[in-house]
């Protein structure tokens, strides 16, 4: 109690101590005031004495002595010594004086509240801030036809629009329910707001703020720039700010901005998604008794949900259409006929078009621009997906991977992408995105084992470093020493060998032990830079290979795959496979846009070459036979398998000039398949025969094909055979070589 008492007594003497020198400093003021006047009085009298000394001397000196003598007692009266203070009577003690303490008070007290409305106005956000803080807009990804596959959003999902785009009465369904003077007041409602506010406090006794007496501006303010808590200070910067908006912006801006701000329920921010979240189409498709129930939501958007509250949320709509009526922004007929229609609500989906490539583009996205202003910067994407190739590619994936179900194949993806530009035309992850428990996860982007189908890599390194089509590999036992490790032993898929093979022969029949004898002459290290130069990014540290690389022995991507083979594809150019073709601001700022420039990165001859190898269908027959599923009738594509040793991955990857397809069969969990599953006629190879018909049935010609380079010659090789060379190296590699004729054979 000493403490308290000790306080109060030093709180009071303070205020007492300030009321005193207040009081002494007015009096100080009033004392120099007074001074300067008499002062100024003097100078006045002295000039006017002068002028009557010159025009009558007798009467000036008989005036001057008189005017001496009123000053004399003017100013003994004016500076008279002040009367001494008055007393008053002590209360607590001799400190306490009541009138000094008062004086305290009073100007402690204006002081304060004139600091405190200072810190009030200095820490008010600005207006001009509307739309920017606490304002984050959803980002749209777009099919390359326009339509809408998926939106990006945090806690809100908000779309944009203008109020000249929308009929009237969806913006006065919200002023005639929520601030019927909003065309009258100044941003504050004092009268009809605030005095509503108090009635439903006071009389009604409802406390709980759902009638909180705030004007559409307010509202806006409240939502954009300010927090949520329920303060009396928080209210008076409300009013403060709405004010002040007022005075920045036109009516319709206020309300366009209130309609693309104002939470609807749930995720759904702004008239545009709330149009979307319940009904399933756009704001300006909106009929007056939708827009009435989207009207009602923002005061208690959970209690007046259509999906947990059909009956109250159709009474609200029906009061807010009472009070356009009542308001005449609708006539009577209007009134009727949407009062008497049902509430009518679209269900939530949670299906979502090509989920895998949908997720692939937003982790794209966040690598770009971040997380934050992917799900927050309002951006328009619009990808490279064709939905139709899509639904083809999801629809032939389920069905033949049912057919292989007895082979211990549970799994399956297909990669569609246009070489020459590098866009993602599909991307079916799995055959089934929806399925537990693996079906989320997306095989394109996933690290799997490529066996054969990377020996194109390597062989193209190869022809680029002199090797042609005509030469010469042996393909017999052979013991490669590898440092610190036993030798490796590699054997071929049929368990035999073919003596002196062409590099033709051992590519298109997919020989192993040839394979690996053309990586050892290229040099490991150097290879794993050119794989790396076509798109292969996961191979690190080149210590952790060894020879074994060259029958697949690194794990890649199959999106990194479409982008090697691509290059083969565009003749030596690489395009990296992207689902991007434009990305935009939502004022049409365009963020980035798709690069139709390639990068050459291997000889037009050499991609050339390859791809001749790659769709000799004749060259492959000892390991296919004459009708693989490698084989399309009357077309020609490049083609190549792949399957590693414990038959955990199966791979086809083939290619024209316009397409190139990407398939991948297996099993998530990596348990091996069926050991009686047969690369290039089980497995991916049937899936990707379909899907390549597809494509080339319905979207190319049968004529295409590439244009000869003009450094490329065909000449008659080895009993008129057909081979193709890089100019000036045919005599070297075939022995009486000549110009190849109609008539010839491959």
């Amino acid at each position: 109690m000493k403490i308290i008492y000790y306080i109060l007594y030093f709180a009071i003497n303070v205020l007492i101590f300030i009321g005193d020198a207040l009081r002494f400093i007015v009096k100080k003021i009033i004392w120099f005031v007074g001074t300067g006047a008499n002062l100024v009085k003097r100078v006045a009298h002295a000039i006017l004495s002068i002028f009557r000394l010159i025009y009558s001397p007798i009467s000036s000196l008989l005036n001057n002595k008189h005017k001496r003598n009123s000053i004399k007692k003017h100013q003994k009266a004016t500076f008279s010594p002040l009367p001494k203070r008055r007393k008053k009577r002590a209360i607590l003690g001799m400190f306490f004086k009541l009138k000094y303490f008062v004086i305290g008070f009073i100007t402690s007290f204006i002081v304060f509240v004139s600091y405190q409305s200072y810190l009030l106005v200095k820490s008010l956000p600005s207006p001009t801030n509307i739309g920017k803080v606490n304002y984050a807009l959803s980002t749209h990804i777009y099919d390359r036809a326009g339509k809408q596959l998926f939106e990006i959003y945090r806690d809100e999902n908000r779309t944009p629009v203008r109020l000249n785009d929308m009929p009237p009465y969806i913006y006065e369904a919200s002023i005639a329910i929520e601030d019927k003077d909003f065309f009258k007041h100044k941003g504050v409602s004092f009268i009809g707001g605030i005095g509503r506010a108090i009635k439903e406090a006071v009389v009604n006794r409802n406390f709980k703020g759902i009638q909180g007496g705030s004007t559409i501006t307010q509202q806006l303010v409240k939502s954009s720039l300010l927090s949520p808590e329920r303060t009396l200070l928080r209210k008076a910067r409300e009013m403060l700010l709405a004010l002040w908006t007022e005075r920045l912006y036109t009516k319709r801006q206020v309300l366009e901005m209130y309609l693309n701000q104002v939470p609807y329920g749930g995720s759904a921010y702004g008239i545009e998604e709330a149009a979307q979240t319940f009904y399933g189409k756009h704001a300006r498709e909106l009929t007056i008794a939708e827009a009435a129930l989207l009207a009602g939501l923002p005061q208690a958007p959970s209690a007046y949900s259509p999906f947990v509250n059909p009956n109250l949320a159709k009474s609200r709509r029906n009061d807010v259409l009472l009070r356009m009526y009542e308001q005449g922004y609708i006539d009577a007929q209007d009134y009727a006929a949407a009062q008497s229609k049902e509430v009518t609500i679209a269900q939530p989906s949670s299906n979502i078009d090509a989920p895998h490539f949908v997720f692939y583009t937003k982790g794209e996205l966040e690598k770009e621009f971040g997380i934050r202003d992917v799900e927050e910067g309002g951006l328009n994407v619009y990808t490279s997906l064709d939905s139709t190739i899509q639904k083809k590619a999801e629809e032939i994936l389920s069905e033949e991977i049912a057919k292989i179900r007895n082979l211990n194949v549970s799994n399956g993806a297909i990669l569609v992408t246009k070489p020459s530009t590098g866009e993602i035309l599909a991307m079916v992850g799995s055959k089934n995105y929806y399925e537990s428990p693996y079906g989320a996860f997306n095989v394109t982007t996933a690290t799997r084992q490529p066996g054969s189908s990377i020996k194109p890599l390597v062989y193209s390194m190869a022809i680029e470093h002199g090797m042609t089509s005509m030469t010469q590999i042996d393909d017999s036992p052979t013991n490669f020493s590898q440092p610190g490790a036993e030798p490796y032993r590699p054997v071929n898929y049929d368990e035999r060998f073919h003596g002196r093979v062409t590099l033709r022969m051992a590519l298109a029949n997919s020989y192993n032990i040839p394979a690996v004898k053309t990586l050892q002459s290229i040099g490991l290290s150097d290879f794993i830079g050119f794989a790396k130069t076509l798109g292969i990014s996961t191979w690190g540290d080149s210590s952790r290979y060894g020879l074994s690389l060259a029958l697949g022995g690194g794990e890649v991507t199959m999106v990194d795959m479409g982008t090697a083979y691509g290059v083969f594809a565009n003749l030596g150019a690489k395009m990296p496979v992207t689902p991007f073709l434009k990305i935009t601001q939502t004022d049409g700022k365009v963020l980035y846009e798709r690069s139709k420039e390639p990068r050459r990165v291997m000889s037009e001859e050499s991609a050339y070459i390859l791809s001749d190898i790659m769709s000799d269908n004749i060259a492959r027959i000892a390991a296919f036979g004459p009708r693989s599923a490698l084989e399309i009738p009357g077309y020609k594509v490049a083609v190549k398998t792949g399957t590693t040793d414990s038959k955990k991955d199966n791979w086809t990857i083939g290619y024209t000039p316009d397409y190139l397809v990407v398939v991948w069969v297996g099993n998530n969990d990596n348990t091996p398949m069926n050991q009686a599953l047969t690369s290039g006629i089980t497995g991916a190879a049937p899936i990707w025969n379909k899907m390549m018909s597809y494509l080339l049935t319905n979207y190319s010609t049968k004529e295409s094909w590439y244009k000869k380079p003009a450094n490329i010659v065909e000449v008659a090789c080895g009993g008129n055979k057909r081979e193709v060379f890089v100019r000036g190296t045919e005599r070297a590699f075939c022995r009486g070589s000549q110009p190849f004729t109609s008539g010839s054979t491959r």
